[in-house]
C-alpha cells in the first residue's frame, strides 16, 4: 500500500468525467488500498480515484453514519439519486464543506439531506443504500469528482467568487500541483 499525493485545483483530470472501471481486478484492489491509505493519511472522509490523478469512476469514504451502513466503503461505477436541494442561501455555520483538492479551504454549500446511492464494491459485487445528513453530503460531494465536479462548482455565485479568488491568491488552478499526506503539512490542521 502507498500513499498517493492528492491533486489540487486545476489538474485536468479533477475537471473531466472519470472512466467507468471495466476490470474487478488486482490493479483495482491495489488503487482502493492505497486510496484508503491516502484518505486516511489526509485525514478525509472520502477520496475520488481522480484527486490521486486517476481517471477512474471509484471512490472511498470512511465516515461514521447513522444509516446502517459500514462506516468504511468503496464505491465503484456509482450512480446516485438525491432529494431535491433547497433554493435557499447555504448556512455557512452548518453547511461548509471542504475537499483535499481545495486544501485547507471551506465554503458553504447546500447539499440534498438524502440520497439513494447503487454501484459495486471492489469485488464486483452489487451495492445499494440510502444515505442521510452529513454521510448524503459526502456521498454526493465524492460523486461530484468522478463527473469532474469540484465542490467549489456547486457554490452559489456569492461563495464562488471567494472560492475563485482564493484559488488564484493561493497559485491554484494550474496543473501539476499536489501535497502529499503524512509529508505535508495537514491543509486542515487535524
Amino acid at each position: 500500500m502507498a500513499v498517493h499525493p492528492i491533486t489540487i485545483a486545476g489538474e485536468p483530470v479533477l475537471h473531466r468525467r472519470a472512466r467507468t472501471v471495466e476490470s474487478f481486478d488486482a490493479g483495482l484492489r491495489t488503487l482502493v488500498e492505497d486510496m484508503f491509505e491516502t484518505m486516511d493519511a489526509a485525514n478525509g472522509v472520502g477520496l475520488a480515484a481522480p484527486q490521486i490523478g486517476v481517471g477512474l469512476r471509484v471512490f472511498v469514504y470512511g465516515m461514521e453514519n447513522d444509516d446502517d451502513v459500514p462506516a468504511r466503503g468503496v464505491l465503484v461505477n456509482p450512480t446516485i439519486v438525491t432529494s431535491k436541494i433547497p433554493g435557499s442561501e447555504p448556512d455557512p455555520d452548518d453547511e461548509s464543506e471542504g475537499c483535499l483538492s481545495v486544501p485547507g479551504e471551506s465554503f458553504p454549500l447546500t447539499r440534498a439531506s438524502w440520497a439513494r446511492v447503487s454501484g459495486f464494491d471492489g469485488d464486483g459485487a452489487p451495492l445499494e443504500f440510502e444515505a442521510t445528513d452529513w454521510f448524503a453530503r459526502c456521498m454526493q460531494h465524492e460523486y461530484d469528482h468522478l463527473d469532474g465536479k469540484l465542490f467549489v462548482d456547486r457554490l452559489t455565485s456569492r461563495y464562488q467568487r471567494k472560492a475563485r479568488r482564493t484559488i488564484r491568491n493561493n497559485g491554484w488552478g494550474v496543473p501539476g500541483l499536489t501535497w502529499l499526506p503524512g509529508v505535508d503539512p495537514d491543509p486542515f490542521g487535524h
